[in-house]
């Protein structure tokens, strides 16, 4: 999957005053993104609020940024959840043809044992048409998918290519880098260890400050997998602050902040979630500005 090195972003979904979607600014973040040097595109995930999503909206979100696109970079689509029978059917009904692969996450609240999430992910790959990119993220879903679950659907299971692991833990992450199967990718889902991860062995990042800062990002990430690790560091150096302040209230309160003051579109998230307190905004545009006068 040669479409998934490098560095991803997991899209927004951006909101109007009256929290409808703004096809407008979406448009313009997908654009932002294809001239920024970003590999490829994640529509649909976390980031993108999709829990709080009609499944209209989701139809109109997927087909904006098909539209946008143009087919210039490849698309992996979040379809993901606790409810496995169901997942399974919206894998066999949904129209994946313009996608390369799915994004999954591990199934949250029901706190399955590794035994479930195995079955779980091995259900949802003998379904899906396309291949499935496993997600980890325990600080969501309540469970933690070890290094010992993740291997075993990577060597019995053909469909399943990658795992975007955002445990947060060197350790785990290291374990699965050292005994995968050659074919199975590894992707970072923190930005903070993005690059610790592409050194390791990792395949790199799918990203939320990608999207706002697409160029640097990318940079850092290909400098990582050339093996630059001194030169990738001094961006990651530079970008950590902003790595850590963007999910300081929440994703993507802290990232719609960003795009606010880029002027690509508004700060808006829907309840639950609530948009980045005033010191926050003023603490993202104050690093965005000081990031302007340093060319970082």
């Amino acid at each position: 999957m040669e479409q998934l090195l490098g560095t991803g972003v997991a899209l927004v979904t951006p909101f109007k005053d009256d929290l409808s979607v703004d096809v407008v600014a979406l448009e313009r973040i997908v654009e932002h993104c294809v001239q920024g040097g970003v590999d490829y595109l994640v529509v649909l995930g976390t980031t993108a609020e999709s829990a709080t999503l009609s499944k209209t909206e989701k139809q109109l979100v997927v087909e904006v940024v098909i539209r946008a696109n143009a087919g210039r970079l490849p698309l992996v689509l979040g379809i993901g959840g606790n409810n496995t029978m169901a997942l399974v059917d919206e894998l066999k009904t949904t129209d994946l043809s313009e996608f390369e692969a799915v994004l999954s996450v591990s199934p949250y609240y029901n706190k399955p044992t590794q035994e479930g999430i195995f079955r779980h992910f091995k259900a949802l790959a003998e379904a899906s048409p396309k291949p499935i990119i496993l997600y980890n993220v325990p600080s969501r879903t309540g469970s933690n998918m070890l290094a010992e679950t993740t291997l075993r659907l990577a060597k019995e299971v053909p469909n399943i290519v990658a795992i975007k692991e955002a445990c947060g833990d060197m350790v785990q992450i290291d374990k699965i880098i050292k005994n995968k199967p050659e074919h199975f990718m590894v992707i970072s889902g923190d930005d903070i260890t993005a690059l610790p991860t592409v050194l390791a062995g990792g395949a790199g990042v799918i990203s939320v400050l990608g999207q706002g800062l697409p160029s640097q990002i990318s940079k850092m990430i290909h400098l990582g997998l050339e093996g630059d690790s001194e030169e990738a560091y001094k961006i990651h150096h530079g970008l950590s602050p902003i790595m850590n302040l963007i999910f300081e209230e929440g994703n993507p309160a802290g990232i719609k902040s960003v795009f606010e003051n880029l002027g690509l579109a508004g700060p808006r998230v829907r309840l639950p979630l609530v948009e980045a307190s005033t010191p926050l905004k003023n603490k993202i545009g104050s690093f965005l500005k000081s990031l302007d006068t340093a060319h970082v």
